[in-house]
């Protein structure tokens, strides 16, 4: 029977207008774009005269925008999805930088997406879209509903149900906010409850049990990072795209899906600093930071007198002393170990990060971390698997001319040889293993012939060397530019130096395409015009395909796991980045020497036109 019924009526007010931090929020949210993307095709939106100016903090329309909003959606909706009058906002943000007003459609009449569908790409449009709707929204009448939760009591036991209904959806019409918590938004979404009464007598025909887990806080996305460094006052509308930028590019973060993990170096990095300049990371020291910056940008401080102060100190240690007195007490092995735990026999089992990545030791055992791994999986238990599965270091013995040991071992990237050990900046020769060979049956004369590649083969008539080599694309010989792949690997050991002319007097053959049947069909996306999305398998690993655009699973990744949405998100971050940097470098270059030229030539005719009086 029914114990109990609560029913509350409930009014949603929209959201406010963007600004750069709430659009890069968004376009994270519901377009998956980076922060660097949502950027980048904001700022083609304003240069072409869509929208207004992309970097702001305001949430303030002009009067041209309200009337312009306001028209709009009396004309697509009517009077009813209309605020009884206009709405303007106040922003709530420390120090917010208020020269532009909010980010909405340009003009003081809004063009729907629908008329600009052949002026605008993909991404722009899209981006617009989302833009024009939040701008039409803040100006529209708020959301009405209930809230209904009803308590059902039977055989001693208590149970309850909570609906949400929407009896007028006003703004949510044209806009729903997205959420940085999908699992939460989700259970909190519309139910419709009968009408009961307490009292009323029902019948129970099914009882389902759930088992409900509290749920750990959820990883930062770039969308939510960018909410809490405005949220700390860390960073504004012009940099927040550039830290996302940077803590990727420095490998403090991977990603995985659009979640932001933190890899070990980040770890390496803050155990560093906290230990040793704890006020340097603090949150409120950034902040204020930024509050003697925008002092600075307002004309109310000078720069010079402030950077002296920070640097050299002024009251307070500056860095530079700090820096004198810590490099001398900072243990870098001790910054770069981060303790996972104890083993069965009470052996430490700990991760350092070194020189060429993260590794794991125990004792004398160490082994490579798979790239990849997020630092809350790796517990001790996966820790000693990856120990006791990975092939370390194995002694095959002196070389006979060196003297130097000749080891094999597991790197990151595949097995290999090495010659002796590093000594300061002075890396060791190594040889990866080719294809076939595994490192439990490597001996010390295989290693041997493997270190002594690249191999001189003899010279021609000209007296240019012959060399057969093992590269990244397999087994080849050259001569200058000239190179050759060869079919059989182990003839890089064998091939004499008719062998080797008589090969590179043939045509070199191109390769003929073939193509390749995908590993499996993920689905057809919206968001990429409809464009079939495949997962593939390529010389350099598994990759996803629209048809137009290829874009490599990251590293460490099962590519039997990637869904469809995944896909799409790593194709589109793809297509963001443009073509392959290094293009058109020789060109630059040529240019960079002209310019050279012209200068010193310029510098010489003015030595010449000066003339200078003999001293007495």
């Amino acid at each position: 029977s029914v114990s109990e019924t609560e029913t509350k009526t409930f009014t949603q007010s929209p959201p406010v207008p963007f600004t750069t931090s709430t659009l890069q929020q968004e376009g994270g949210r519901k377009l998956r774009f980076s922060a660097r993307r949502t950027m980048q095709v904001a700022q083609r939106l304003y240069e072409n005269g869509y929208i207004t100016y992309m970097r702001t903090d305001s949430i303030t329309l002009s009067d041209q925008a309200m009337n312009a909003a306001r028209s709009q959606v009396k004309s697509l909706y009517g009077d009813s999805f209309l605020s009884q009058k206009p709405r303007r906002f106040k922003t709530k943000v420390k120090n917010a930088q208020e020269a532009h007003e909010a980010i909405r459609p340009a003009g003081d009449h809004f063009r729907t997406p629908d008329e600009l569908k052949g002026d605008l790409q993909a991404d722009e449009r899209r981006l617009y879209e989302l833009i024009w709707k939040r701008t039409l929204a803040s100006q529209m009448a708020g959301a009405r509903g209930r809230r209904m939760t009803v308590r059902l009591a039977g055989n001693d036991a208590l149970f309850q149900a909570s609906g949400k209904v929407i009896d007028f959806p006003g703004f949510l019409r044209v806009y729903v906010e997205g959420s940085d918590n999908p699992e939460a938004e989700l259970a909190d979404r519309d139910t419709l409850l009968p009408d009961m009464q307490e009292g009323d007598a029902l019948t129970c025909t099914e009882l389902t049990p759930k088992e409900h887990h509290t749920q750990p806080p959820p990883r930062f996305t770039e969308a939510s990072l960018v909410k809490e460094l405005e949220a700390n006052g860390i960073g504004r509308p012009s940099t927040y795209a550039s830290i996302l930028d940077t803590i990727e590019r420095r490998e403090y973060t991977f990603k995985k899906g659009t979640a932001l993990v933190p890899g070990f170096l980040a770890f390496a990095v803050v155990n560093l600093l906290v230990q040793h300049f704890p006020e340097l990371v603090d949150a409120s020291f950034t902040a204020r930071m930024e509050d003697d910056l925008d002092a600075i940008s307002r004309g109310e401080s000078q720069s010079v007198p402030y950077l002296k102060n920070f640097y050299f100190g002024n009251g307070q240690k500056g860095l530079r002393p700090q820096l004198d007195e810590k490099s001398e007490h900072i243990d870098p092995r001790t910054v770069c170990t981060i303790p996972l735990g104890k083993d069965e026999e009470g052996n430490e089992v700990v991760v350092r990060v070194g020189r060429y990545g993260p590794f794991l030791q125990r004792g004398e055992d160490t082994a490579a971390i798979p790239d990849g791994t997020p630092p809350d999986e790796l517990t001790v238990d996966r820790a000693l698997e990856i120990l006791e599965t990975s092939q370390g270091p194995r002694e095959l013995g002196p070389h006979p001319e060196s003297g130097e040991m000749v080891t094999v071992r597991e790197g990151r990237f595949g097995p290999y040889v090495q010659l002796g050990e590093a000594e300061g900046k002075k890396k060791p020769k190594t040889q990866s293993l080719l294809k076939g060979m595994t490192p439990d049956t490597v001996d010390l004369a295989t290693a041997i012939r493997l270190l002594a590649l690249p191999r001189v083969v003899g010279q021609d008539e000209n007296g240019v060397d012959i060399v057969a080599a093992y590269g990244r694309f397999g087994a080849y010989i050259k001569r200058g530019d000239d190179t050759r792949s060869l079919e059989n690997e182990a003839t890089l050991f064998t091939l004499t130096v008719d062998e080797g002319l008589k090969l590179l007097a043939q045509p070199k053959k191109t390769r003929q395409r073939r193509r390749a049947e995908p590993l499996k069909v993920l689905g057809k996306s919206k968001d990429l015009d409809g464009a079939e999305i495949k997962l593939m398998e390529g010389r350099y690993g598994p990759y996803v395909n629209d048809g137009s655009t290829n874009a490599s699973i990251p590293r460490g990744t099962d590519p039997q796991t990637v869904t469809l949405e995944q896909a799409v998100h790593l194709i589109q971050e793809r297509k963001a980045r443009g073509p392959v940097r290094g293009r058109g470098k020789k060109k630059t270059a040529k240019r960079a020497k002209k310019k050279s030229a012209k200068k010193k030539t310029g510098k010489k005719k003015t030595a010449k036109k000066r003339t200078t009086k003999p001293s007495s």
